[in-house]
Parts: C-alpha cells; sequence; structure tokens
C-alpha cells in the first residue's frame, strides 16, 4: 500500500492550505493509499541548530537528525513513506516559520557537504509543494518565485523530483467586517472563493492521483542485474 504523508505548515487547521492538503489526499486515498495529515503547530520542535551530528564520519546519527523532540518521530515517518506533501500559507514572501524550522530538519541530514554536493535519502520520492498566499498570480511571479522555485529545487535534488501547486488570492477572514481591512474588495475575494477555490481544490485532489501514481510506478521498476 502507497503510504502518503502531508505535512501543513499553516496554524489552521480548517481554512486554506489545510483544505487543499485534505484533498491532495482524498485524491491519494482514490487509489487505495493510506494517508496521514501532520499539523506543524500541534508540535513542539525547533529548528537545526548546527550540532553537525548527521555530518559526524562513522557518527550513529549520520544522514538523520539526531534532535529528539516531537518532529521526531514524524521524520522518522517520512523516512518510510512514498510521497511525501509539503503545505503552507505565504507570509512576508515565504513560508512559515515552522515550516522552514522543519524543511531545515529534514533536508539538511540528507544532504553531503560534497562537490556535487549529494543526497543521503534513501529513495526517490515523490514530493510536492502546496503554497496559498493572499497576493495575484503575477505578483507571485514577480516577487516570490525565487522562494518557490528554491524550494522546488532543493526538494527535488534531495528526492528525486517535486511539483508545485499554488493557490492565490485566498480568503483570509470568514468575517472581513470584524478587522481592519480594505486591501482589496471583500466581496471579489469571496467570489473568487466561491468559484475559483473549488478549482484549486480539483488540481490539489488531481495532484494527489499524480503522486500516488508516480510512487507505484517507481516500485514497479527493477534495477537490472549486472551484465544483464
Amino acid at each position: 500500500m502507497t503510504n502518503v504523508i502531508a505535512v501543513n505548515g499553516s496554524p489552521r487547521k480548517k481554512w486554506n492550505t489545510a483544505t487543499l492538503l485534505e484533498h491532495t489526499l482524498e485524491g491519494a486515498k482514490s487509489l487505495g493509499a493510506q494517508t496521514e495529515l501532520v499539523h506543524l503547530y500541534d508540535l513542539e520542535y525547533k529548528g537545526c541548530t548546527s550540532c553537525f551530528a548527521c555530518k559526524l564520519k562513522g557518527g550513529k546519527s549520520y544522514g538523520e537528525c539526531a534532535m529528539k523532540d516531537d518532529l521526531s518521530p514524524v521524520l522518522d515517518r517520512i523516512q518510510d513513506a512514498d510521497v511525501l506533501i509539503l503545505g503552507s500559507p505565504i507570509y512576508f514572501g515565504l513560508v512559515t516559520g515552522e515550516m522552514r524550522s522543519f524543511m531545515e530538519r529534514l533536508l539538511f541530514p540528507n544532504l553531503t557537504y560534497t562537490r556535487p554536493p549529494q543526497s543521503l535519502a534513501r529513495k526517490n520520492l515523490p514530493t510536492a509543494f502546496v503554497y496559498t498566499m493572499n497576493v495575484s498570480e503575477q505578483i507571485m511571479k514577480e516577487q516570490y518565485c525565487g522562494h518557490i522555485g528554491a524550494n522546488a529545487a532543493v526538494l527535488k535534488m534531495i528526492f528525486g523530483q517535486s511539483e508545485t501547486l499554488f493557490c492565490n488570492e485566498t480568503l483570509q477572514f470568514e468575517d472581513y467586517d470584524k478587522v481592519v481591512f480594505n486591501y482589496f474588495d471583500p466581496e471579489e475575494r469571496r467570489e473568487r472563493h466561491r468559484t475559483i477555490f473549488p478549482q484549486d481544490c480539483k488540481r490539489a485532489y488531481d495532484l494527489g492521483i499524480r503522486l500516488v501514481q508516480t510512487a507505484k510506478s517507481h516500485s514497479l521498476t527493477t534495477i537490472p542485474e549486472k551484465g544483464a
């Protein structure tokens, strides 16, 4: 059975990012996958502390994060996963602090300080990053593509491949009348949430299907015997 883990870097468990991740997992389930959704804001953990235990020659934690906290069992489960999906809103042009700390703990132990850098990941792992943000797609392309592209590049380098799905101009508040806000027309944003967000959810669902199909194709691939 294909094992799919999604990691929610949003503090909200039932809003835009989490909803898209849930639809991605539903797509994965439609092909019989076993799924798990991890909410980072439920966990107590820190980012990388530069102990370098994951880099010590012959060290017992070589290639693995030596820190022990709430994130440790999640990282262990990801080691055995067949698909990994990350999701985060964009805050000030970047993923959330919790997502960034998680990525440090996930990625750094798998990266070798060699020329060129190599990956210590146990296997090729289909990955994806789901982003939600307040800005339009045009502003995203003008200002955020460097960050989004860098995340895609490092996931691909460590795990072999990565897809990106983004959702723009999201609905931020249930009731805009309760907050100081005139950045855009709330009615236009509500209408977009009513008409466009369901399309984003469908794209997320299709993403889940695609990732599981890729994982299954990897499991069917055999390495030829030497001399064959």
